[in-house]
């Protein structure tokens, strides 16, 4: 990479352009989704901003409030949320919004409505800021048929009707991944401009890979499907290499990870945690879409993700998303377990 080159580089793809360029494929486009994307791009350079400075600002203290999800608060949750929630309302173009931090869904002023859900997880793996690694949000977009008469109803949809979906990544650069349903872009945060660039385009994830991406500590606990995985990527029977674990903890830099260089990440059901601990509609579903676009897979250990309906705004599930070879070698153990379990009842 010539940096020196770089550094003179004046024909510069932001996120707004490119943006821009796909809405003019598209002559029935209003420019509605890209005043929203400004929105939360907007957004993320706030939060990227708050993560930097939390320790000298003394917002990683816990604020004191414990969330939805029985995890307690730390200020920089509470103040991503806001946010992320007033930058989406004032964007005029959304109806409804459902957050990780939120126990109800937030129904936008009917003044200030516009025809797009989103749902969003303002800060993942905020548990870690204290220690330095990597956090970031998450945010899946679907468009509203009837604005007016929103419900609860109507962002209870499946992954599938999704219109766009991203996360943004706050670690040693601020790297924004983006897909809009016509493939996967990654930006990086050039602090000098403020501006997202172009880095990563087209990104594709390897059919392969050989990486597996879990929380080991859960072994005890899991079901035959996973442990026979796992088993077989520390333990080969082929005579191929054992796997690398790489386990962040936080979901944001491990699919990060899992999307650039391949392999598999899983957050299986446990007896602990029968349904899966992430959640459907702000994490499993937006990573799930980016996956697919960049030619991986995503499944819950029973069917595709994507497919999911879920019932509350809540809602978890198992995940084994990642490289396609990788993913359905999960789906292969799934069907076998089914099959014997089928044949002995």
């Amino acid at each position: 990479m010539d940096h020196a080159a770089d550094a003179h580089r004046t024909d510069l793809m932001t996120i707004t352009r490119h943006v821009l360029n796909e809405q003019s494929r598209n002559p029935e486009s209003r420019g509605d989704f890209t005043i929203l994307l400004s929105h939360i791009v907007l957004g993320c350079k706030f939060v990227a901003s708050a993560v930097n400075k939390a320790g000298l600002a003394q917002l990683i203290g816990l604020a004191g409030e414990t969330n939805v999800q029985g995890e307690e608060q730390k200020k920089l949750d509470v103040l991503s949320n806001e946010v992320f929630v007033k930058a989406l309302v004032s964007s005029g173009r959304t109806c409804v919004l459902v957050s990780e931090e939120d126990e109800e869904a937030t129904f936008v002023d009917p003044k200030l409505r516009g025809r797009y859900c989103v749902c969003f997880d303002p800060l993942d793996g905020s548990s870690n800021i204290d220690c330095g690694v990597s956090i970031g949000t998450i945010f899946g977009i679907y468009i509203i048929k009837d604005k007016d008469n929103v419900t609860l109803e109507d962002v209870l949809q499946p992954g599938k009707n999704m219109l766009a979906a991203g996360y943004c990544m706050y670690g040693s650069s601020c790297t924004l991944v983006l897909s809009t349903g016509t493939g996967v872009n990654g930006f990086t945060l050039d602090p000098s401009l403020g501006e997202f660039i172009l880095t990563h385009p087209d990104i594709k994830i390897p059919k392969k890979g050989k990486i597996y991406s879990v929380n080991e500590g859960n072994a005890k606990n899991w079901d035959a499907p996973v442990a026979k995985f796992v088993e077989k990527c520390k333990y080969p029977k082929d005579g191929s290499p054992p796997r690398s674990l790489r386990y962040i903890g936080s979901m944001v830099a491990d699919v990060h990870r899992t999307l650039l260089y391949g392999g598999v990440f899983l957050y299986p059901a446990d007896e602990k945690n029968p349904n899966g601990k992430l959640r459907i509609l702000y994490e499993v579903f937006p990573m799930s879409f980016l996956m697919e676009q960049a030619g991986g897979q995503s499944f819950t250990g029973k069917e595709r993700a994507l497919d999911l309906i879920p019932t509350k705004i809540h809602d978890r599930s198992p995940i084994f998303l990642g490289s396609y070879d990788d993913v359905e070698e999960i789906k292969a153990l799934y069907a076998e377990q089914a099959k014997s379990s089928s044949a002995s009842s």
